[in-house]
């Protein structure tokens, strides 16, 4: 064990690294500088003379990371604990508490687990026992950190424990993640994605004064900023969420000095719902987070729920955190750049084969699944189809679609070639499914074939073939099976609530008004044959606000014209959500009083909260609704849809697809 004086330490490296790292290209330059590690009683240093991390002893949180002649890159101001950290929010399932349980892991045990001249792995334990029942989350946590010879920057991940003995009680597990607040006075410019970049406010713009309040506490008008170029602009960290099969890489630049600090993510297998549930990325603090589980754009189906004496173990990670640096201020935006190449970089090392913790399967220790996913719909060709673009996955086994939902386990994911062609490298091993679903086609594939992955196994499926819910041929159709509503029409927002960032016009703030302006009498309309779905086809079913800002419920119609009918046959109409949030679907066909009972009815559906935080899309649904031909008539037909909820201006459905198949005889 190396000893030294952590304070004296802190002027020495930085006093190293300005002097090495200095150089015109991007990035740090690899020094072969040998790995250290420095305790005392407060803190454990991690050093490879290229950056310089700071962990609370034995807490076990990141309380400063030192690089390029910069001190410590995160918010100096903050207390240690409030800086570099990882949290939960949990609640018991004896119904004590209606509110989740917010919970800054402190660690109460550290070990080094590995220290050679190339690696230190260090961890910070946390374990829990019954004595502690009701005041900290009921699992053992062991947060590990580790650091390389010649890396800008250190890896984190944690394996959490709950152990199958009767002492350890039920609960629910709503959010984990690590989260890093970096310094205000340096870190304002915010990457997410190649749109999605730009100068920030400060975290006092977004305080009383500065800003106004909005519909919910995320969103604000800043009215007074200390940059006055964002006043009028409304900041939501809503906006800046993204899919999990997106959320590769992100971050902040600061420009004196020039520095980057950026989360990659390798692979998101260790993240909740699959390659479409959506998550926080980098907000307004300077904040960055990496969220491996919550409830946001799916609510309670997406919160795992422990029963009393459950075991279940999983690893969250690794994550790096990469620091890059540019030798100018012109060149601080070139970080961004440097940060994706190092994310493929990541991504080409994964699994990683450094972590010391047989929790974390080494790629030698995985699988792989390949096969070819066809799509057989005789109503569209005669021969099969490829499945180009599948998403097609392994996941633990359910019913089809149940991946959406899945919550406590692991799933791997790919997209499938213009052939249908797959292959999913690197799984676990354990028990699972094969599930897909192909844009442009309703409904979910699984295969009924359980998998078993052991070491090294190459499983090939061979041709595999889905069959799409389908009757007989379509009469008419509205959108594209894509599981989100992002072809129908999304409006300018209100040019008093603006996010002048670039990006996808659903993100910006108060789109749920625009359809009370659009529609300030009567409901949407849409023919057959005539409407555009891009243009006459609002992108969600919104509560109506009226005159006295009450809110009302909506009732669309969908108006087409049948030559003939088959009084005797069942016709097949076929509605895909892409959102709902306490929220009902009503069909009724020829009939317009949404007093009488529906045809169908969904009930009540849904807590994605998709409409107020920017998302367009959350949870898949998918109806299939029999319509009697005697309901029908030739000429002119009505289908009513109706969303009655009207509690909030949030609640209400976004579509995906909606499809209405002909009877056999036709």
């Amino acid at each position: 064990m190396w000893s030294r004086s952590v304070g004296k330490l802190k002027k020495a490296v930085v006093s190293k690294i300005g002097a090495r790292v200095n150089s015109g290209a991007v990035g740090a330059r690899k020094m072969e500088t040998r790995v250290r590690l420095y305790v005392d009683d407060r803190h454990v240093v991690l050093d490879n003379g290229i950056i310089q991390v700071t962990l609370s002893n034995p807490d076990g949180n990141v309380t400063g990371i030192s690089f390029n002649g910069v001190d410590n890159l995160l918010e100096i101001l903050n207390h240690e604990g409030n800086r570099g950290y990882w949290d939960v929010v949990w609640n018991s399932l004896d119904r004590s508490s209606k509110t989740g349980t917010f919970e800054v892991i402190k660690a109460t045990n550290f070990k080094v687990i590995q220290e050679t001249e190339d690696q230190i792995e260090v961890s910070f334990y946390r374990p829990w026992d019954p004595s502690l029942a009701g005041k900290l989350v009921p699992l053992n946590i062991d947060k590990r950190y580790i650091l390389l010879r010649g890396c800008s920057g250190f890896y984190t991940y944690a394996i959490y424990e709950h152990v199958g003995a009767a002492d350890w009680p039920a609960f629910s597990l709503g959010e984990t993640r690590i989260a890093f607040k970096l310094r205000k006075d340096k870190f304002q410019y915010m990457a997410i994605d190649d749109i999605r970049q730009r100068i920030m406010p400060f975290p006092d713009d977004r305080m009383p004064g500065r800003s106004q309040a909005l519909a919910y506490q995320e969103a604000v008008l800043l009215i007074n900023p200390m940059n006055p170029q964002l006043k009028g602009e409304v900041d939501d960290k809503y906006q800046y969420s993204c899919d999990n099969k997106d959320i590769k890489v992100h971050g902040w630049i600061s420009t004196d000095p020039p520095v980057g600090f950026w989360q990659i993510t390798p692979s998101y297998e260790f993240r909740s719902g699959g390659p479409l549930k959506q998550n926080l990325t980098s907000h307004v603090g300077p904040t960055s987070l990496s969220v491996f589980l919550c409830g946001h754009y799916a609510g309670d189906d997406l919160i795992p729920k422990f029963a009393q004496g459950e075991p279940w173990k999983k690893v969250f990670g690794p994550v790096f955190v990469y620091i890059n640096s540019a030798m100018r201020e012109d060149d601080s935006l070139a970080l961004w750049d440097d940060a994706k190449r190092q994310m493929l970089t990541e991504v080409q090392r994964w699994p990683y084969d450094f972590p010391a913790s047989e929790d974390f399967q080494k790629a030698d220790q995985r699988g792989s699944v390949s096969g070819t996913l066809l799509v057989s719909d005789r109503c569209i060709s005669s021969n099969f189809i490829a499945a180009n673009g599948a998403y097609v996955g392994v996941c633990p086994p359910g019913d089809a679609g149940s991946w959406q939902r899945e919550c406590k386990d692991y799933q791997f994911w790919v997209t499938a070639d213009e052939s249908g062609h797959f292959l999913i490298r690197n799984i676990c091993t354990g028990t699972y499914n094969l599930y897909a679903w192909v844009p442009g086609f309703i409904g979910d594939y699984r295969n009924e074939v359980t998998i078993t992955i052991t070491p090294g196994c190459e499983i090939e499926m061979g041709e595999i073939i889905y069959h799409p819910p389908r009757s007989e041929p379509t009469l008419w159709e509205i959108g594209v099976p894509d599981r989100t509503a992002k072809e129908f029409y999304i409006p300018d927002p209100d040019p008093n609530f603006v996010n002048k960032l670039s990006m996808d016009r659903f993100r910006q703030y108060g789109l749920w008004d625009r359809y009370s302006e659009l529609y300030p009498d009567q409901d949407l309309v849409f023919t057959i044959g005539e409407s555009d779905y891009n243009k006459d086809w609002f992108f969600a079913q919104v509560n109506r606000k009226r005159a006295d800002n009450t809110l009302e419920g909506t009732t669309w119609q969908i108006k087409f014209m049948l030559s003939s009918v088959d009084s005797a046959g069942i016709y097949m109409l076929r509605v895909a959500l892409a959102s709902a949030t306490l929220a009902e679907l009503q069909v009724r066909v020829n009939n317009p009083d949404t007093r009488s009972r529906p045809l169908f009815s969904s009930g009540l559906i849904g807590r994605d909260n998709s409409i107020a935080r920017h998302g367009i899309h959350g949870l898949h649904w998918l109806y299939n609704i029999s319509i009697q031909g005697g309901l029908l008539m030739q000429g002119e037909n009505v289908v009513y849809l109706t969303q009655p909820r009207n509690q909030s201006p949030f609640q209400g459905l976004m579509y995906d697809y909606i499809r209405l198949e002909a009877p056999s005889s036709l």
